[in-house]
């Protein structure tokens, strides 16, 4: 379930956009900013201390250095939103454990929406990255794709989480090597090789929910 109000941490370098995220978000009554940090700190220790739903990450002006230490705080078991400048970094960032992806000029109520969406396990893609909304999906920019059954789409979904092959299977009680199937089958579909690319993909051709 939940909470409401949602528990934020947010992390960035930058004191400067620390103090913007938390000014932003200043007031409302569905978030509370329950601490603030460098991707340096003792994230763990401060985890432990606040207790947040989720942790909004921003990628700042070193985005290789935030990245690795995005990809070691996947150990916190907290989902993830990822501050990017462009759809290159967002790309990076899903592939390192990020379940959501936002721009730095993003307002409050999309953040809040999409704190909320990766706390319900959803994946949250910002139109403005990762080539997400870049045109209408029945604009006929991507080549048709064939259709997913509904295993498929479960796999799918599984994907967009982050799991791999074995979580997917023990999450739909089948066999390794079947769930090793249907992703090969579902990358073959969307026309991708790489697991995040298939998922902004999905996204885009509203396969999954944003």
């Amino acid at each position: 379930m939940v909470r409401d109000p949602v528990m934020l941490m947010l992390v960035a370098d930058d004191p400067e956009m620390r103090s913007e995220l938390a000014a932003r978000l200043d007031g409302r009554r569905d978030c509370v900013v329950a601490a603030e940090a460098a991707s340096v700190d003792d994230l763990a220790a401060l985890a432990t201390a606040a207790e947040p739903d989720v942790i909004v990450w921003d990628l700042g002006e070193d985005p290789d250095g935030a990245l690795a230490r995005l990809a070691d705080a996947q150990s916190l078991g907290l989902p993830i939103v990822a501050i990017a400048e462009d759809d290159h970094d967002g790309v990076r960032a899903l592939a390192a454990g990020a379940v959501g992806l936002l721009p730095p000029e993003v307002d409050a109520d999309r953040l809040v929406l999409g704190a909320r969406a990766v706390l319900g396990g959803l994946l949250a893609l910002d139109p403005a990255l990762a080539g997400i909304g870049v045109a209408p999906t029945d604009s006929g920019d991507d080549p048709p794709i064939e259709s997913l059954t509904r295993r498929e789409l479960e796999v799918l979904r599984l994907v967009a989480e982050g799991l791999g092959n074995r979580s997917i299977a023990e999450r739909l009680g089948i066999t390794e090597h079947t769930a090793k199937f249907h992703v090969h089958t579902i990358l073959g579909k969307l026309g991708t090789q790489p697991r995040t690319e298939a998922v902004v993909r999905a996204a885009r051709l509203g396969l999954i929910a944003i």
